[in-house]
């Protein structure tokens, strides 16, 4: 009774999901062994750089997640997703900045740097109980989910969908882009907030706590995606599926989709808030920038060329692209963003379901060459002498 119950499971159905968590649970171990038990000098050490630069790569997956979540499976195209991810780096840095105590450049143990340069007299009402890790944590869930809630329920009730609803996404986060641009917001200006010392009491910069916070961004990311498998197996991915193909007939069948709409892209919010908290402490910095409307705009395309709508491929596409920019970056910096553009037209014209649907459609064309060698040219004149008996029963079946 046991075995068929987990055989029915939702992750045991999701071959592509196991086959992901499986590897990135070996990456987690065999990386965090390679830092830490194997010496600096041999050529299997990996460094402390490569780690935090494979801790951003899976922040980078769990916000792909997040956009998966929402646009492969309820249809929402979101263009500024990167406000909830930066508003979660915010409520970290601002925890982190309060660490930092009388050991800032003025030796103010009230006020942050940037407050004391601006001679700002007190922290802002805003600024109150960031000093704890636990409100900190709360607020990177909550920040967002206020913004997307009142963004959403606003849209969502006026019923406003497709392109225009990408476009407002975008207005939305230069809206934010630019307001934090702005000293007096009291967010460091466009400069951000930099220069953290350490977390729970942990230097930033020792080697102990970078492997750990690469460790905590692979759980987020194990995490994150049970959790969104679970939600799209579930009736309420069902509903959601149908909300994205046929949203007028839902809501005639007696659904109210903008509140399926409006959760699901709350939640989303919310882990795109944690994959920035995760983020800011291993960057070791979070500015305004973040916000910026082409950070969106690339986000999408990492889901696109991982594949839309399999949650796994999201992940996929944010690691493979981000390690090729890494790359190329370094070696061809001018062309990374034309090389970016050609991979997205590619990948549009001739993957439509991405990286992770490459070896389906690989077995359907196939399929399909030996369906079509196999037919002879009796079957096919057989075919067509049948067809209009065919078609005559199916018009009395039709009526």
């Amino acid at each position: 009774m046991k075995v068929n119950s987990m055989k029915d499971s939702f992750l045991m159905k999701d071959k592509g999901g196991l086959r992901m968590l499986s590897i990135l649970g070996a990456a987690l171990v065999i990386i965090t062994f390679l830092n830490q038990a194997v010496p600096v000098d041999n050529p299997l050490h990996v460094t402390t750089y490569t780690v935090t630069l494979f801790g951003k790569y899976l922040c980078y997956a769990l916000l792909a997640l997040a956009v998966d979540l929402i646009w492969g499976y309820c249809g929402i195209l979101s263009l500024g997703h990167g406000a909830f991810f930066a508003l979660g780096g915010y409520a970290m840095g601002m925890y982190l900045m309060r660490q930092i105590g009388d050991r800032g450049v003025y030796g103010n143990a009230e006020l942050p740097d940037f407050m004391v340069f601006l001679d700002w007299q007190e922290l802002p009402w805003y600024w109150q109980g960031f000093d704890s890790f636990g409100f900190a944590m709360v607020m990177v869930l909550v920040a967002p989910a206020i913004l997307a809630f009142v963004f959403g329920w606003l849209a969502f009730r006026s019923r406003v969908t497709g392109v225009y609803l990408s476009i407002i996404t975008q207005a939305l986060t230069y809206a934010l882009m630019l307001a934090f641009f702005q000293n007096d917001m009291g967010f460091g200006g466009n400069n951000g907030l930099t220069d953290f010392k350490d977390i729970l009491g942990f230097d930033l910069q020792s080697d102990s706590t970078r492997i750990s916070l690469f460790l905590a961004s692979g759980i987020a990311l194990a995490l994150g995606y049970i959790l969104c498998r679970w939600i799209v197996s579930s009736r309420l991915g069902r509903v959601l599926v149908a909300v994205r193909d046929a949203e007028s007939r839902t809501r005639f069948l007696g659904y109210r989709v903008e509140h399926y709409k409006l959760m699901i892209f709350v939640l989303s919010a919310m882990l795109a808030g944690v994959a920035g908290a995760l983020y800011v402490p291993q960057v070791g910095i979070i500015n305004p920038g973040e916000f910026a409307p082409i950070n969106s705009i690339e986000l999408v395309i990492w889901v696109a060329m991982g594949g839309r709508g399999t949650l796994y491929g999201a992940i996929l596409g944010a690691i493979l692209v981000n390690y090729a920019k890494t790359w190329f970056t370094g070696v061809l910096p001018d062309a990374w963003l034309f090389l970016l553009g050609a991979l997205f037209v590619v990948t549009t014209l001739y993957l439509p379901k991405g990286i992770a649907g490459l070896y389906s459609q690989i077995r359907e064309r196939q399929a399909e060459k030996k369906a079509t060698s196999g037919s002879t040219p009796n079957s096919a004149l057989e075919n067509n002498e049948q067809s209009p008996h065919a078609s005559k029963s199916k018009l009395v079946e039709e009526v």
